[in-house]
């Protein structure tokens, strides 16, 4: 795997020139690159696979840690809000990853296409998993990215490799989170549209009644299948939703302390402020001067 692995080095390196994430002429697929580690930012994990070719990552899904390098990849089945940072990265080696997008559709066709031994999807899985990476994944993905490089061919070849890469995750031990994600009778797929659900409405109050019954199950059903697969109570969730869009809010549209918590569905600005001390290490204003400090370093 070693000129594999020195391959997608080089081919990151040559398609991002700052620290910043470079969006590919190959669908869903991105690459980012950081010559320093980063603080701990919050965003919502998008269902892809990622693969780091040089440095390290730590992400944070409700009381979960996973840290990941170049001899695995990290996998998520679906939405999901979590806290992430840099954790190794340098001028001289910086981090380079890339994230592929994973298109639901083609993996429910591959999944029936291929006859893989149906997965055990009545028993849920955390969404998020870090996997051994195997050579024949680490040679799809290095051929995809390859495409760069003939834009032309990107067209007819790019679905296809997407497809093999599909294949390969399919056939490693994480291959089961595949099949839960495009089962429809799966709690994970119920699961699933209940975050769908917070996603859109993580203003409103929160019915754990209603939204149980939405996805077909009992309450406390319910409550035990989201926890298992989000790592979090749906009330953790809804909260980190909500902190997470008010930290952008503030740093990236100057909003005040007391305006943000009305804004993202808080009732009390004194509750905002412990909440938010409680999962960023900070009140909100000592928080965003610290973040605005770093990006300004």
């Amino acid at each position: 795997m070693q000129s594999a692995s020195a391959r997608l080095i080089a081919l990151i390196d040559k398609w991002t020139a700052a620290d910043s994430q470079f969006v590919t002429a190959i669908p869903g697929l991105k690459l980012t690159r950081f010559t320093a580690t980063t603080p701990s930012i919050s965003y919502t994990h998008q269902p892809s696979l990622c693969l780091i070719a040089q440095g390290r990552k730590g992400v944070l899904l409700g009381d979960k840690h996973y840290l990941y390098d170049a001899s695995q990849f990290l996998l998520s089945s679906m939405e999901l809000p979590v806290i992430a940072n840099i954790a190794e990265a340098s001028v001289e080696r910086p981090y380079l990853s890339l994230a592929l997008e994973l298109d639901l559709k083609a993996l429910s066709e591959l999944i029936i296409e291929g006859e893989f031994p149906l997965a055990n999807v009545r028993q849920p899985q955390t969404a998020i998993s870090v996997g051994v990476l195997t050579p024949e994944l680490l040679d799809a993905i290095v051929r995809l990215l390859s495409l760069q490089d003939e834009p032309q061919s990107i067209r007819m070849l790019a679905p296809l490799i997407t497809r093999e890469i599909y294949y390969r995750l399919l056939s490693t031990e994480q291959g089961g989170r595949l099949q839960q994600l495009v089962a429809a009778g799966s709690h994970s797929h119920q699961i699933s549209k209940a975050i769908s659900w917070l996603k859109s409405n993580f203003t409103a109050s929160l019915s754990i009644d209603e939204l149980a019954s939405d996805a077909g199950m009992s309450k406390s059903a319910f409550y035990t299948h989201f926890r298992a697969i989000t790592s979090m109570t749906p009330l953790q969730f809804q909260k980190k939703l909500r902190l997470g869009e008010a930290r952008r809010l503030m740093l990236t549209e100057n909003l005040d302390a007391m305006s943000t918590s009305f804004q993202v569905g808080y009732e009390s600005p004194s509750q905002f402020s412990r909440e938010y001390s409680r999962l960023f290490g900070a009140p909100p204003l000592t928080d965003i001067r610290k973040l605005k400090e770093s990006d300004a370093a």
